[in-house]
């Protein structure tokens, strides 16, 4: 589908529909055209406040990573007849699977495997954070692997990186990595337009439509609401495997629920300068109870 034809459907957000309408949405603006200019290309981040960069990574090599991750699954949990790289959901849950990405979980296990380690290693990812932070750039150790499958009404919230970091430098890039072709319908992120530009008291009052009281990191989970009360559209592509998204700690950015039998896995990854001090609890490897 091309990216800026918006079909005639609902999507959801942790189980609340949104309507994929052009009042609500428009289609991300591509840099990658601008990857061998530096200047141009920390222009376009700072004026968009994320950079899609479509086919930048080694679509096999993501694939491979894909594969590596559901074959630790039990083979009832794969669609019989498909392949691990895949990933399409039987429908059956195994018994006794650990709570997802902690102890004893496959996503615990796999971002601390030499597989994860060597794909995260690439000089392109790196490189490409050098250049936006203009000098010298650690990976930070907490990176997090995201997987949904359909069914789970599950997704992330509205919310920037920084109320997650709030310890850290402000000079942080995320980096996000679809593991897999990742269309609308298979959960990807979305970015709300412009929204890096607001200040935090113009969406301060979005946190009361939440369905986390207890929480207030998240902005909201209604992204409908959140949309109209701030008057801007959420950004969208169909993601393919060996795309990459750069995005900056201040834009607002949430994700859509996994309706497809392809469950969706992503890679999130955080950089800052070398000489920066970070958010402390993001270095020691993710575990989706570390609280963080």
């Amino acid at each position: 589908m091309e990216a800026d034809v918006i079909p005639d459907v609902t999507l959801y957000s942790n189980g609340v529909p949104i309507p994929f309408t052009p009042d609500l949405f428009a289609p991300l603006r591509s840099s990658a055209e601008r990857l061998n200019d530096p200047a141009c290309l920390r222009e376009r981040l700072a004026s968009d406040g994320y950079l899609y960069l479509p086919g930048v990574l080694d679509r096999a090599e993501v694939l491979r990573l894909r594969g590596a991750y559901f074959s630790l699954f039990p083979d009832c949990y794969l669609a019989a007849g498909t392949r691990p790289e895949d990933g399409v959901f039987s429908g059956t849950v195994p018994e006794n699977l650990p709570e997802y990405g902690v102890a004893g979980h496959p996503a615990h296990t796999f971002v601390r495997s030499k597989a994860f380690d060597r794909f995260l290693s690439s000089p392109r990812l790196a490189g490409l954070a050098e250049i936006l932070l203009e000098g010298p750039a650690k990976m930070l150790p907490r990176r997090i692997l995201r997987h949904f499958q359909r069914d789970l009404a599950r997704a992330s919230r509205a919310h920037v990186d920084l109320d997650y970091m709030d310890a850290a430098s402000p000079r942080v890039l995320t980096t996000w990595i679809p593991v897999g072709d990742c269309p609308t319908s298979t959960g990807p992120l979305i970015y709300l337009e412009g929204s890096h530009m607001l200040l935090p008291e113009q969406y301060e009052p979005l946190r009361e439509v939440t369905d986390r009281p207890d929480d207030r990191r998240p902005i909201s989970h209604d992204l409908e609401v959140t949309a109209r009360h701030l008057g801007r559209r959420w950004l969208w592509t169909d993601f393919a495997a060996g795309d990459l998204m750069v995005h900056l700690p201040q834009i607002i950015h949430a994700s859509l629920d996994t309706t497809t039998d392809a469950m969706r896995l992503s890679v999130d990854v955080r950089f800052v300068r070398s000489s920066d001090t970070p958010d402390l609890r993001w270095l020691q490897p993710w575990s989706a109870d570390d609280g963080a």
